[in-house]
């Protein structure tokens, strides 16, 4: 007897012996047994309220899993009531108090790391609970939305008990079970769980994710995660192309990129052409896009979040949101405001991968202040309560709203000014000064740009002979590539810029250089090459006189650029920037014997609708030159 009334759905009847209902299927867990209950969209959530009803239950069981919706149960004010200890490698929104109260224990290691613990007896797995589709005519069950860490405890349990759910799609890949695997089969018949991510409605993540989606070369391969900010920053993709997805798991924000044929994978380097993922959390309109479709690939986690899996693909790009960062770069991602919250998931071997990739991009971000604006996220030191999640020697990109910085291979100090200037500004001169009490910047350094990063002032030029260059603002971190640029002049070049010889750029010069409050002193460098290791290759300026607001310009360009068209390409962005700043004009002190120069100053008028006024005034050994607009 199965003890379910009603007859048999036609494809249960060959197993009928197995199946029976929740109550009478969980019967079978014994005290002290450790039960893995099943992920995310696919929680057994019948088996697990079936376990928490039984009277006098069994004792000293502990239920152990990843991310689950209602596998604990909460009461009407939000305290939770479960039975049972619980062990959990993620602490979300189903955990968070339950861990806080001392019912669930949070374990902090990598959940793809999971699986081989599992398999060597590490992670004891007695009693499987998970949930499936319907078999098919030949005995196979589908894990559908959720395979992750599944195979593995199911490869360990002595008694696995499935949910079968006629709802649940039929996923491509390595996510079928045969029925001979499963011990009892317990008929439901419930909407799949849906998950969507709350609206962004603040102007700092829709900005952070403007930022992330800017960085995104045609080509890359994407992991997607739960974090709000990455699946917000898929919606400025729309004009890639041929990305493709290698991700933990997949999301809703995939469905828009794939109408507009945007989501191709022809640039992946591992079963390219295919969106790889290990989980599905969404709405039905993702189950029934998966539902049996070859371009999904479900694989167990530890094949997805494998290291040299991910650092082999084309251009790996992998976001992890995290709650503070210090001035050395340490990052603490699972603990918000002294309690564990989220958890590690497979964030290092994305980061780490994506950090090994050709052309990849491991991205920090976070919002630079708290909900309130009365604390500064980006910190001198992490607070007590704030653990190391990402080690400084592993960070590179580092993204807030004010703006990006790059702190891979660079210095303590260069960090320190790098992402004191990506803080909020209200914060900014409070890190400087904690950076230097902490001997991080040295008193040389200096601190004047309060501004947001103007990502709008960035702008891709092709110049004559075919080479393309960003051209974009100035920053503390331009430092070393600016005096490289120095050193690459000619002599000659070096005292027409200076009007004398100079042998080397001081900090103090470089600093007048870069570090610029873009009010009344402004600076624009030409890059060539990844953000990540780009190559300057030109540096313009100009300094607003207050009294004629008149703005004096100066320039400096590699001789292996000069003559390509860069000088006039960065005299025009510049002169299109002062004059929406309402500056009058530029002057430039020029050496007669500079022609190249003179034609450059002049050529700034090219940038103004209807032409300026160009006066030009020798003045002995130079000439200066005035643009009117």
């Amino acid at each position: 007897m199965n003890g379910l009334s009603g007859p048999l759905h036609p494809l249960l009847q060959p197993h009928a012996d197995k199946v029976c209902s929740a109550k009478e299927a969980v019967a079978h867990v014994r005290p002290g047994d450790h039960v893995f209950v099943g992920s995310a969209c696919a929680t057994p959530r019948a088996l697990v309220a079936a376990l928490e009803a039984v009277d006098y239950g069994p004792a000293d069981v502990e239920l152990l899993h990843f991310f689950t919706d209602h596998a604990v149960p909460h009461d009407e004010h939000g305290k939770p009531t479960t039975r049972f200890r619980h062990r959990s490698f993620f602490v979300g929104a189903d955990m968070r108090a339950a861990v806080q109260q001392g019912l669930a224990d949070y374990v902090p290691m990598s959940i793809a790391r999971v699986p081989e613990l599992m398999a060597l007896g590490r992670i004891a797995v007695d009693v499987a609970f998970i949930q499936v589709s319907l078999p098919d005519a030949f005995g196979y069950v589908n894990l559908g939305v959720s395979v992750d860490i599944i195979p593995a405890a199911v490869a360990r349990a002595r008694l696995v008990i499935a949910e079968v759910n006629p709802h649940m799609p039929r996923s491509m890949g390595e996510s079928v079970l045969h029925v001979s695997q499963l011990h009892h089969l317990v008929p439901v018949d419930t909407p799949i769980i849906e998950y969507v991510h709350a609206p962004t409605d603040s102007p700092a993540m829709e900005q952070i994710a403007r930022y992330i989606g800017g960085i995104i070369d045609d080509g890359s391969t994407l992991q997607i995660g739960l974090g709000r900010v990455t699946n917000e920053a898929l919606k400025y993709l729309a004009d890639r192309q041929d990305l493709g997805i290698h991700s933990d798991v997949v999301t809703d924000a995939i469905i828009p990129l794939l109408d507009k044929g945007i989501l191709t994978g022809a640039c992946k380097t591992l079963l390219p052409r295919k969106i790889v993922t290990s989980f599905a959390m969404g709405t039905r309109k993702l189950y029934d896009l998966i539902d049996r479709n070859p371009l999904f690939v479900f694989l167990p986690i530890e094949a997805v979040c494998n290291p040299q899996a991910i650092a082999a693909q084309h251009k790996m790009v992998s976001v992890t949101q995290a709650f503070a960062v210090d001035l050395t770069g340490q990052v603490c991602a699972d603990q918000f405001e002294g309690h564990f919250y989220s958890g590690l998931a497979a964030q290092g071997e994305f980061l780490h991968g994506a950090s090994r990739s050709p052309g990849g991009k491991p991205i920090i971000c976070l919002t630079s202040t708290d909900d309130a604006a009365a604390t500064s996220r980006i910190r001198a030191t992490l607070l007590p309560g704030e653990g190391v999640t990402v080690a400084r020697s592993d960070v590179h990109y580092v993204i807030t709203e004010f703006g990006i910085a790059y702190l891979f291979g660079k210095s303590i100090r260069e960090r320190a000014v790098a992402l004191i200037e990506i803080a909020h500004p209200k914060f900014r001169a409070e890190l400087f000064d904690q950076a230097q009490a902490l001997g991080y910047v040295g008193p040389e350094q200096t601190l004047k740009n309060m501004r947001a990063y103007a990502v709008e002032d960035e702008k891709t030029v092709v110049l004559k002979d075919g080479r393309d260059v960003l051209l974009r603002p100035a920053a503390s971190g331009d430092a070393a590539g600016v005096r490289d640029l120095f050193h690459g002049l000619s002599d000659r070049d070096v005292y027409t810029r200076f009007f004398r010889k100079v042998r080397g750029l001081s900090d103090r010069d470089v600093q007048r250089l870069c570090n610029l409050n873009f009010d009344n002193e402004v600076a624009f460098v030409a890059c060539e090459g990844p953000r990540e290791n780009a190559l300057i290759v030109a540096h313009a300026c100009y300094f607003v006189d207050p009294s004629t607001n008149l703005a004096e310009t100066a320039f400096m360009v590699h001789p292996a650029w000069q003559g390509s068209g860069l000088g006039s390409a960065m005299q025009r962005h510049m002169a299109e920037h002062a004059r929406q700043r309402g500056v009058r004009g530029f002057v430039a002190e020029i050496l007669s014997s500079n022609e190249n120069m003179i034609r450059l100053a002049r050529a700034s008028a090219g940038a103004v609708p209807g032409g300026p006024k160009v006066t030009v005034e020798p003045s002995g050994s130079t000439v200066r030159i005035t643009t009117l607009w």
